[in-house]
Protein backbone atom coordinates (compact mmCIF):
# COMPACT_ATOMS: atom_id res chain seq x y z
CA UNK A 1 0.00 0.00 0.00
CA UNK A 2 1.27 3.48 -0.96
CA UNK A 3 2.29 5.71 1.86
CA UNK A 4 1.07 9.31 1.56
CA UNK A 5 3.33 12.15 1.78
CA UNK A 6 2.63 13.82 4.90
CA UNK A 7 2.80 10.91 7.07
CA UNK A 8 6.56 10.36 5.75
CA UNK A 9 7.20 13.52 8.34
CA UNK A 10 7.78 13.68 12.05
CA UNK A 11 4.06 14.04 14.40
CA UNK A 12 4.87 16.90 16.76
CA UNK A 13 4.11 17.05 20.31
CA UNK A 14 1.42 19.42 20.08
CA UNK A 15 -0.61 17.79 17.58
CA UNK A 16 -1.43 14.53 19.91
CA UNK A 17 -4.78 15.97 21.39
CA UNK A 18 -5.95 17.46 18.17
CA UNK A 19 -9.70 16.54 16.95
CA UNK A 20 -10.40 14.20 14.18
CA UNK A 21 -11.23 15.55 10.39
CA UNK A 22 -14.46 12.23 9.43
CA UNK A 23 -15.23 11.61 6.08
CA UNK A 24 -18.84 10.76 5.97
CA UNK A 25 -18.24 10.60 2.41
CA UNK A 26 -15.22 10.56 0.29
CA UNK A 27 -16.99 13.48 -2.13
CA UNK A 28 -15.04 16.85 -2.23
CA UNK A 29 -16.26 18.62 -5.38
CA UNK A 30 -13.60 21.42 -6.73
CA UNK A 31 -14.51 23.79 -9.36
CA UNK A 32 -12.29 26.85 -9.09
CA UNK A 33 -11.99 29.30 -6.77
CA UNK A 34 -11.45 33.31 -7.28
CA UNK A 35 -8.52 35.19 -6.81
CA UNK A 36 -6.61 37.22 -3.94
CA UNK A 37 -3.72 37.23 -2.00
CA UNK A 38 -3.28 34.71 1.12
CA UNK A 39 -2.55 35.84 4.22
CA UNK A 40 1.37 36.51 4.82
CA UNK A 41 1.38 36.25 8.63
CA UNK A 42 3.16 33.52 10.15
CA UNK A 43 0.70 30.06 10.97
CA UNK A 44 1.97 30.16 14.55
CA UNK A 45 0.66 34.14 14.97
CA UNK A 46 -2.41 34.22 13.19
CA UNK A 47 -5.41 31.09 12.79
CA UNK A 48 -5.38 28.99 9.97
CA UNK A 49 -8.31 29.08 7.07
CA UNK A 50 -8.95 26.08 5.32
CA UNK A 51 -10.94 26.70 2.13
CA UNK A 52 -12.65 23.57 1.19
CA UNK A 53 -15.17 23.38 -2.16
CA UNK A 54 -18.04 21.16 -1.91
CA UNK A 55 -20.55 20.16 -3.80
CA UNK A 56 -22.09 17.19 -2.12
CA UNK A 57 -25.69 18.72 -0.41
CA UNK A 58 -25.94 16.69 2.31
CA UNK A 59 -22.41 18.03 3.35
CA UNK A 60 -20.16 14.89 2.83
CA UNK A 61 -16.90 16.19 4.71
CA UNK A 62 -17.46 16.97 8.30
CA UNK A 63 -14.68 18.83 10.48
CA UNK A 64 -15.68 19.02 14.18
CA UNK A 65 -12.46 20.33 14.79
CA UNK A 66 -8.81 20.82 14.12
CA UNK A 67 -5.99 22.32 16.00
CA UNK A 68 -2.66 23.79 14.78
CA UNK A 69 0.50 23.31 16.18
CA UNK A 70 -0.18 26.32 18.64
CA UNK A 71 -3.80 25.15 19.89
CA UNK A 72 -5.56 27.33 17.65
CA UNK A 73 -8.90 26.14 15.61
CA UNK A 74 -8.00 25.87 12.02
CA UNK A 75 -11.38 28.03 10.36
CA UNK A 76 -12.98 25.65 7.99
CA UNK A 77 -15.04 27.00 4.62
CA UNK A 78 -17.01 25.18 2.31
CA UNK A 79 -17.90 26.59 -0.63
CA UNK A 80 -20.90 24.40 -2.89
CA UNK A 81 -19.99 26.03 -6.69
CA UNK A 82 -17.52 28.38 -8.05
CA UNK A 83 -19.30 31.46 -8.19
CA UNK A 84 -19.30 30.72 -4.08
CA UNK A 85 -15.89 29.72 -3.56
CA UNK A 86 -15.15 32.94 -5.57
CA UNK A 87 -16.97 34.97 -2.63
CA UNK A 88 -15.35 32.97 0.09
CA UNK A 89 -11.68 32.95 -1.03
CA UNK A 90 -10.90 36.53 1.10
CA UNK A 91 -7.25 37.44 1.59
CA UNK A 92 -7.03 35.87 4.57
CA UNK A 93 -7.86 32.08 3.25
CA UNK A 94 -4.31 30.38 3.70
CA UNK A 95 -5.21 26.83 2.09
CA UNK A 96 -7.17 25.38 -0.42
CA UNK A 97 -8.66 21.52 -0.24
CA UNK A 98 -9.39 20.22 -3.57
CA UNK A 99 -10.71 16.47 -4.49
CA UNK A 100 -9.30 14.89 -7.57
CA UNK A 101 -11.79 12.39 -7.77
CA UNK A 102 -14.82 13.75 -8.14
CA UNK A 103 -16.95 12.64 -11.40
CA UNK A 104 -18.31 15.87 -12.45
CA UNK A 105 -14.98 18.30 -11.62
CA UNK A 106 -14.32 18.37 -15.42
CA UNK A 107 -17.88 19.26 -16.84
CA UNK A 108 -17.89 21.89 -14.44
CA UNK A 109 -14.28 23.24 -15.55
CA UNK A 110 -14.73 26.53 -18.03
CA UNK A 111 -14.90 24.88 -21.93
CA UNK A 112 -17.54 21.78 -21.01
CA UNK A 113 -19.92 21.86 -23.82
CA UNK A 114 -23.60 20.06 -22.84
CA UNK A 115 -23.02 16.80 -24.06
CA UNK A 116 -19.62 16.31 -21.70
CA UNK A 117 -17.09 16.87 -24.36
CA UNK A 118 -14.26 19.21 -23.00
CA UNK A 119 -12.42 20.89 -26.10
CA UNK A 120 -8.62 21.79 -25.17
CA UNK A 121 -5.40 20.19 -25.31
CA UNK A 122 -6.14 18.93 -21.65
CA UNK A 123 -8.35 15.97 -22.96
CA UNK A 124 -11.30 15.10 -23.31
CA UNK A 125 -14.69 13.60 -21.30
CA UNK A 126 -17.16 11.54 -23.00
CA UNK A 127 -20.78 11.71 -23.26
CA UNK A 128 -21.14 8.86 -20.89
CA UNK A 129 -19.10 11.33 -18.29
CA UNK A 130 -16.19 9.09 -17.97
CA UNK A 131 -13.02 11.46 -17.26
CA UNK A 132 -9.44 10.78 -18.24
CA UNK A 133 -7.05 11.01 -15.40
CA UNK A 134 -6.02 14.72 -17.03
CA UNK A 135 -9.31 15.89 -17.20
CA UNK A 136 -9.48 15.45 -13.54
CA UNK A 137 -6.68 17.90 -13.38
CA UNK A 138 -8.48 20.60 -14.69
CA UNK A 139 -10.33 21.84 -11.66
CA UNK A 140 -6.73 21.87 -9.99
CA UNK A 141 -5.31 23.91 -12.77
CA UNK A 142 -8.51 26.08 -12.34
CA UNK A 143 -7.46 26.89 -9.06
CA UNK A 144 -3.74 27.44 -9.53
CA UNK A 145 -5.07 30.15 -11.78
CA UNK A 146 -6.85 32.25 -10.38
CA UNK A 147 -4.83 31.37 -6.89
CA UNK A 148 -1.55 31.65 -7.36
CA UNK A 149 -0.69 32.55 -4.32
CA UNK A 150 -2.52 29.77 -2.11
CA UNK A 151 -1.32 26.48 -0.57
CA UNK A 152 -3.57 23.82 -2.51
CA UNK A 153 -3.99 20.37 -0.89
CA UNK A 154 -4.88 17.42 -3.16
CA UNK A 155 -7.00 14.50 -1.74
CA UNK A 156 -7.79 11.12 -3.42
CA UNK A 157 -7.54 7.39 -3.48
CA UNK A 158 -4.69 4.97 -2.73
CA UNK A 159 -5.91 3.53 -5.81
CA UNK A 160 -4.59 6.87 -7.45
CA UNK A 161 -0.70 7.70 -6.83
CA UNK A 162 0.14 8.37 -10.27
CA UNK A 163 -2.74 10.85 -10.40
CA UNK A 164 -1.90 12.22 -7.02
CA UNK A 165 1.84 12.42 -8.07
CA UNK A 166 0.86 14.29 -11.09
CA UNK A 167 -1.30 16.91 -9.57
CA UNK A 168 1.84 18.12 -7.25
CA UNK A 169 3.66 18.12 -10.77
CA UNK A 170 1.15 20.66 -11.70
CA UNK A 171 1.30 22.46 -9.11
CA UNK A 172 -0.47 21.87 -5.42
CA UNK A 173 1.74 21.37 -2.94
CA UNK A 174 0.92 17.76 -1.33
CA UNK A 175 -1.83 15.15 -1.58
CA UNK A 176 -3.59 13.57 0.79
CA UNK A 177 -5.00 9.88 1.01
CA UNK A 178 -8.91 10.10 1.81
CA UNK A 179 -9.47 6.91 3.33
CA UNK A 180 -6.38 7.76 5.85
CA UNK A 181 -7.35 11.32 6.52
CA UNK A 182 -7.51 12.62 10.40
CA UNK A 183 -7.68 16.13 11.49
CA UNK A 184 -3.82 15.10 12.87
CA UNK A 185 -2.47 14.82 9.70
CA UNK A 186 -4.83 17.85 7.55
CA UNK A 187 -3.56 20.07 10.27
CA UNK A 188 0.11 19.24 9.88
CA UNK A 189 -0.16 19.44 6.01
CA UNK A 190 -2.17 21.88 5.52
CA UNK A 191 0.36 24.10 7.89
CA UNK A 192 3.50 22.26 5.38
CA UNK A 193 1.65 23.41 2.33
CA UNK A 194 0.94 26.90 3.52
CA UNK A 195 5.07 27.04 4.53
CA UNK A 196 6.21 25.04 1.10
CA UNK A 197 4.17 27.77 -0.76
CA UNK A 198 5.82 31.19 0.83
CA UNK A 199 8.95 29.41 0.45
CA UNK A 200 8.25 28.36 -3.43
CA UNK A 201 6.99 32.36 -3.71
CA UNK A 202 10.12 33.34 -2.16
CA UNK A 203 12.54 31.13 -4.11
CA UNK A 204 10.74 32.91 -7.18
CA UNK A 205 11.56 36.54 -5.63
CA UNK A 206 14.58 36.25 -5.33
CA UNK A 207 15.63 34.16 -8.72
CA UNK A 208 13.36 37.24 -10.66
CA UNK A 209 15.42 39.48 -8.46
CA UNK A 210 18.81 37.97 -9.57
CA UNK A 211 17.99 37.77 -13.36
CA UNK A 212 16.79 41.32 -12.78
CA UNK A 213 20.50 42.11 -11.55
CA UNK A 214 22.28 40.42 -13.86
CA UNK A 215 19.95 42.02 -16.92
CA UNK A 216 20.73 45.81 -14.99
CA UNK A 217 23.99 45.05 -15.43
CA UNK A 218 24.00 44.73 -19.04
CA UNK A 219 21.83 47.64 -19.31
CA UNK A 220 24.34 49.71 -17.17
CA UNK A 221 27.30 48.54 -19.30
CA UNK A 222 25.26 49.75 -22.54
CA UNK A 223 23.62 52.47 -21.16
CA UNK A 224 26.54 55.02 -18.97
CA UNK A 225 28.99 56.21 -21.54
CA UNK A 226 32.21 54.97 -22.15
CA UNK A 227 34.61 58.04 -21.73
CA UNK A 228 36.29 59.17 -25.08
CA UNK A 229 40.09 60.14 -23.55
CA UNK A 230 42.57 58.91 -25.92
CA UNK A 231 45.78 60.33 -26.23
CA UNK A 232 44.95 62.74 -23.34
CA UNK A 233 46.83 62.85 -19.95
CA UNK A 234 44.12 63.33 -17.72
CA UNK A 235 42.61 60.66 -15.25
CA UNK A 236 38.68 59.78 -15.75
CA UNK A 237 36.57 58.43 -12.37
CA UNK A 238 33.23 58.15 -11.94
CA UNK A 239 30.75 56.91 -9.54
CA UNK A 240 26.50 56.98 -10.25
CA UNK A 241 23.74 55.43 -8.17
CA UNK A 242 19.91 56.15 -9.26
CA UNK A 243 17.63 57.50 -6.35
CA UNK A 244 14.83 55.11 -7.57
CA UNK A 245 14.14 51.58 -6.10
CA UNK A 246 15.54 48.64 -8.24
CA UNK A 247 16.14 51.08 -10.92
CA UNK A 248 18.91 50.94 -13.86
CA UNK A 249 19.55 54.62 -14.45
CA UNK A 250 17.56 57.98 -12.91
CA UNK A 251 17.19 61.51 -14.46
CA UNK A 252 21.24 62.33 -13.93
CA UNK A 253 24.11 62.13 -16.98
CA UNK A 254 26.95 62.73 -17.57
CA UNK A 255 29.82 61.91 -20.34
CA UNK A 256 33.75 63.06 -21.23
CA UNK A 257 34.96 63.49 -24.49
CA UNK A 258 38.42 64.40 -25.88
CA UNK A 259 38.40 66.44 -29.89
CA UNK A 260 40.61 66.48 -32.48
CA UNK A 261 42.31 69.21 -31.75
CA UNK A 262 43.14 68.21 -27.99
CA UNK A 263 40.72 69.70 -25.81
CA UNK A 264 38.43 67.61 -23.14
CA UNK A 265 34.86 68.46 -22.97
CA UNK A 266 33.53 66.96 -19.50
CA UNK A 267 29.61 67.16 -18.32
CA UNK A 268 27.26 66.68 -16.01
CA UNK A 269 23.50 66.83 -15.66
CA UNK A 270 20.42 66.42 -14.14
CA UNK A 271 16.66 66.10 -15.65
CA UNK A 272 14.44 67.10 -12.99
CA UNK A 273 12.25 63.75 -11.63
CA UNK A 274 13.41 60.38 -10.66
CA UNK A 275 11.19 57.97 -13.20
CA UNK A 276 11.41 56.50 -16.42
CA UNK A 277 10.94 59.01 -18.85
CA UNK A 278 13.44 61.15 -17.27
CA UNK A 279 16.04 58.37 -17.09
CA UNK A 280 15.19 58.10 -20.75
CA UNK A 281 15.49 61.78 -21.31
CA UNK A 282 18.76 62.32 -19.41
CA UNK A 283 20.09 59.45 -21.62
CA UNK A 284 19.22 61.16 -25.16
CA UNK A 285 20.76 64.59 -23.51
CA UNK A 286 23.90 63.30 -23.38
CA UNK A 287 24.18 61.62 -26.92
CA UNK A 288 22.80 64.97 -28.03
CA UNK A 289 25.78 66.30 -25.94
CA UNK A 290 28.42 64.15 -27.69
CA UNK A 291 27.27 64.34 -30.92
CA UNK A 292 27.42 67.90 -30.85
CA UNK A 293 30.41 68.49 -28.83
CA UNK A 294 32.36 66.11 -31.30
CA UNK A 295 30.56 68.11 -34.42
CA UNK A 296 32.28 71.59 -33.31
CA UNK A 297 30.21 73.41 -30.95
CA UNK A 298 30.94 74.51 -27.24
CA UNK A 299 29.54 76.76 -24.87
CA UNK A 300 26.26 78.83 -25.40
CA UNK A 301 26.12 77.33 -28.70
CA UNK A 302 26.07 73.70 -27.26
CA UNK A 303 23.36 74.69 -24.98
CA UNK A 304 21.02 76.41 -26.97
CA UNK A 305 21.11 73.17 -29.14
CA UNK A 306 20.78 71.03 -26.38
CA UNK A 307 17.40 73.51 -24.84
CA UNK A 308 15.78 72.41 -28.24
CA UNK A 309 16.17 68.88 -28.27
CA UNK A 310 14.65 69.42 -24.77
CA UNK A 311 12.20 70.94 -25.63
CA UNK A 312 11.15 68.21 -28.29
CA UNK A 313 12.14 65.46 -26.41
CA UNK A 314 10.78 65.76 -22.86
CA UNK A 315 7.29 64.33 -22.41
CA UNK A 316 5.18 67.88 -21.00
CA UNK A 317 6.37 71.57 -20.58
CA UNK A 318 7.34 71.24 -16.91
CA UNK A 319 10.41 69.06 -17.23
CA UNK A 320 13.73 71.10 -16.94
CA UNK A 321 17.70 70.16 -16.44
CA UNK A 322 20.52 71.59 -15.00
CA UNK A 323 23.77 71.36 -16.57
CA UNK A 324 27.55 71.66 -16.23
CA UNK A 325 29.58 71.64 -19.18
CA UNK A 326 33.62 71.89 -18.76
CA UNK A 327 36.23 71.94 -21.80
CA UNK A 328 40.01 71.94 -21.03
CA UNK A 329 42.50 73.13 -23.29
CA UNK A 330 45.31 70.56 -24.65
CA UNK A 331 47.63 71.90 -22.44
CA UNK A 332 45.33 71.39 -19.51
CA UNK A 333 45.93 74.41 -17.52
CA UNK A 334 42.50 76.35 -17.98
CA UNK A 335 39.29 75.34 -18.59
CA UNK A 336 36.24 77.17 -19.83
CA UNK A 337 33.48 76.43 -17.66
CA UNK A 338 29.37 76.70 -18.32
CA UNK A 339 26.77 75.97 -15.83
CA UNK A 340 22.93 76.27 -16.38
CA UNK A 341 21.28 76.16 -13.32
CA UNK A 342 23.65 73.47 -11.79
CA UNK A 343 26.05 73.17 -9.06
CA UNK A 344 29.49 74.44 -9.48
CA UNK A 345 32.29 72.30 -9.74
CA UNK A 346 34.71 71.50 -6.60
CA UNK A 347 38.59 72.08 -7.92
CA UNK A 348 41.70 70.70 -5.96
CA UNK A 349 45.41 71.33 -6.13
CA UNK A 350 47.83 70.30 -3.94
CA UNK A 351 49.08 72.28 -1.02
CA UNK A 352 45.41 73.84 -1.19
CA UNK A 353 42.47 73.40 0.34
CA UNK A 354 39.35 72.33 -2.10
CA UNK A 355 37.10 74.91 -3.01
CA UNK A 356 34.17 75.34 -5.40
CA UNK A 357 34.70 77.25 -8.65
CA UNK A 358 33.44 80.40 -9.51
CA UNK A 359 29.89 79.75 -9.80
CA UNK A 360 28.53 83.91 -10.50
CA UNK A 361 26.60 84.85 -13.70
CA UNK A 362 25.61 81.81 -14.12
CA UNK A 363 22.26 81.17 -16.65
CA UNK A 364 19.15 79.22 -15.77
CA UNK A 365 18.08 75.47 -16.36
CA UNK A 366 17.53 74.02 -19.57
CA UNK A 367 13.98 74.21 -20.71
CA UNK A 368 13.41 77.10 -18.16
CA UNK A 369 13.45 80.48 -20.78
CA UNK A 370 13.07 80.59 -24.30
CA UNK A 371 16.35 81.77 -26.00
CA UNK A 372 18.12 82.17 -22.95
CA UNK A 373 21.85 82.95 -22.71
CA UNK A 374 24.73 80.77 -20.74
CA UNK A 375 27.99 82.90 -20.33
CA UNK A 376 30.98 80.92 -20.32
CA UNK A 377 33.88 81.57 -17.84
CA UNK A 378 37.58 81.08 -18.12
CA UNK A 379 39.03 79.50 -15.32
CA UNK A 380 43.05 78.66 -14.81
CA UNK A 381 43.53 75.42 -13.46
CA UNK A 382 47.35 75.40 -12.87
CA UNK A 383 49.86 71.93 -13.44
CA UNK A 384 48.23 69.84 -11.25
CA UNK A 385 44.73 69.41 -10.22
CA UNK A 386 41.57 67.79 -9.38
CA UNK A 387 38.01 68.70 -11.01
CA UNK A 388 35.15 67.08 -9.76
CA UNK A 389 31.59 67.45 -11.23
CA UNK A 390 28.55 66.38 -9.59
CA UNK A 391 24.92 66.09 -9.03
CA UNK A 392 22.40 67.51 -6.31
CA UNK A 393 21.90 64.01 -5.29
CA UNK A 394 25.88 64.44 -3.56
CA UNK A 395 24.45 67.24 -1.49
CA UNK A 396 21.00 67.22 -0.47
CA UNK A 397 21.52 64.07 1.89
CA UNK A 398 20.31 64.85 5.11
CA UNK A 399 22.61 64.86 8.37
CA UNK A 400 21.34 62.84 10.62
CA UNK A 401 17.53 62.56 11.76
CA UNK A 402 17.49 66.51 11.73
CA UNK A 403 16.48 69.05 8.36
CA UNK A 404 19.76 70.26 7.68
CA UNK A 405 21.31 68.88 4.28
CA UNK A 406 24.87 68.22 3.34
CA UNK A 407 25.15 71.31 1.01
CA UNK A 408 28.11 72.36 -0.48
CA UNK A 409 29.80 73.80 2.39
CA UNK A 410 29.48 70.71 3.71
CA UNK A 411 30.55 68.44 0.59
CA UNK A 412 33.65 70.49 0.60
CA UNK A 413 34.71 69.91 4.23
CA UNK A 414 34.10 66.08 3.68
CA UNK A 415 36.53 66.20 0.38
CA UNK A 416 38.83 68.33 2.33
CA UNK A 417 39.03 65.50 5.27
CA UNK A 418 39.11 62.28 2.41
CA UNK A 419 42.43 64.29 0.87
CA UNK A 420 44.01 64.62 3.77
CA UNK A 421 43.67 60.78 4.33
CA UNK A 422 45.36 61.00 1.29
CA UNK A 423 42.47 59.28 -1.26
CA UNK A 424 42.38 60.19 -4.70
CA UNK A 425 39.89 58.76 -8.04
CA UNK A 426 37.65 56.30 -7.63
CA UNK A 427 38.36 55.54 -3.79
CA UNK A 428 37.69 59.29 -3.40
CA UNK A 429 34.56 59.34 -5.23
CA UNK A 430 33.51 55.96 -3.30
CA UNK A 431 34.34 57.11 0.53
CA UNK A 432 32.33 60.44 -0.73
CA UNK A 433 29.37 58.97 -1.59
CA UNK A 434 29.56 55.96 1.40
CA UNK A 435 29.51 58.62 3.76
CA UNK A 436 27.07 61.44 2.60
CA UNK A 437 24.88 57.94 2.72
CA UNK A 438 26.02 57.51 6.36
CA UNK A 439 25.42 60.91 6.82
CA UNK A 440 21.47 60.65 5.92
CA UNK A 441 21.13 57.72 7.85
CA UNK A 442 20.40 55.43 4.54
CA UNK A 443 20.11 55.58 0.66
CA UNK A 444 20.03 58.57 -0.64
CA UNK A 445 16.50 59.27 -2.19
CA UNK A 446 17.57 61.62 -5.31
CA UNK A 447 20.21 60.25 -8.20
CA UNK A 448 23.70 60.34 -7.61
CA UNK A 449 26.11 61.14 -9.96
CA UNK A 450 30.21 62.51 -10.00
CA UNK A 451 32.90 62.57 -12.04
CA UNK A 452 36.53 63.40 -11.35
CA UNK A 453 38.83 64.56 -13.92
CA UNK A 454 42.99 64.54 -12.60
CA UNK A 455 45.63 66.10 -13.89
CA UNK A 456 49.47 65.71 -12.70
CA UNK A 457 52.05 67.80 -14.19
CA UNK A 458 55.40 66.51 -15.47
Amino acid sequence: MPVPVPRQRDTSATESGQAVLHTAAPAVAATGVAQATPQTTAPHTTPLTLLVIEDDPAGGLTVPEILDADGHRIRLRTARNLTEAERLLTPDVHCILLDLSLPDASARTPGATANGSVNGAAGTVNGTGTATAVDQLLALRQVLRIAPRHAVLVLTGEDDVERAAEAVRVGAQDFLFRDELDGRLLSRAIRYAVERKRADIAQYKLAESKLRAQENARLERGLLPTPLLEGSDLRFAARYRPGRSRALLGGDFYDTVRTPDGTVHAMIGDVCGHGPDEAALGVELRIAWRALTLAGLCGDDLLATLQEVLEVERPCEEIFATLCTVDIAPDGRRAGLCLAGHPAPLISRPGRRARLLPYENSGPALGLLPRARWPRRQVELGGTWSLMLYTDGLIEGRIGEGKERLGQDGMVDMINRHLDRGLSGEGLLEASVTEARRLNGGELTDDVAVVLLSRAEG
